[in-house]
């Protein structure tokens, strides 16, 4: 079975001044971020890995909940920035299979779309939003359309 944590960067600043790219997080979502992780810890849902765009609200995002789950570093894939449901999608099937649970931190509209396309389940998929989907597979190559069933879904504001 192989279990993928999605997760929205958390809140990001929207001032003037810096590139999409380079948009720190708010106080405010390092603090959701850390109530995240403190959330996905109390139900066990702690993945082996996370990776995650490079742009820096997510690997702001990912760091927090690295320290705070301990899971050891964060793999940047330059591909799950800006990328869509189909960008997304091949980018899991490439995952290490050696990997069972594995987080991965991106942006909308990819994030919800591929909840969506992974599950059937339509969901608000907010900054900071997590949802863990499971599938009945040995491989993330045998990830697809409607394969896999959400089984945990939250936002910092639940």
């Amino acid at each position: 079975m192989k279990k993928l944590l999605l997760i929205r960067h958390a809140k990001a600043t929207h001032e003037t001044g810096f590139a999409d790219f380079e948009r720190p997080l708010k106080p405010s979502g390092l603090q959701d971020a850390a109530i995240m992780a403190g959330r996905l810890k109390e139900h066990g849902h702690v993945p082996q890995l996370l990776v995650a765009s490079p742009a820096l609200r997510t690997i702001s995002t990912a760091n927090v909940l690295s320290q705070h789950l301990e899971v050891p570093g964060v793999e940047e894939i330059s591909g799950i920035y800006d990328a869509d449901q189909n960008q997304l999608v091949d980018i899991i099937s490439q995952l290490n299979d050696g990997y069972d649970f594995i987080g991965l931190v991106g942006h909308n509209p990819g994030i919800g779309q591929l909840l969506y396309y992974l599950t059937g389940e339509v969901r608000d998929v907010p900054p900071g939003a997590v949802a863990l989907i499971e599938f009945n597979t040995k491989t993330w190559a045998a990830t697809g359309a409607k394969t896999g069933k959400l089984v945990y879904y939250d936002t910092p504001k639940d």
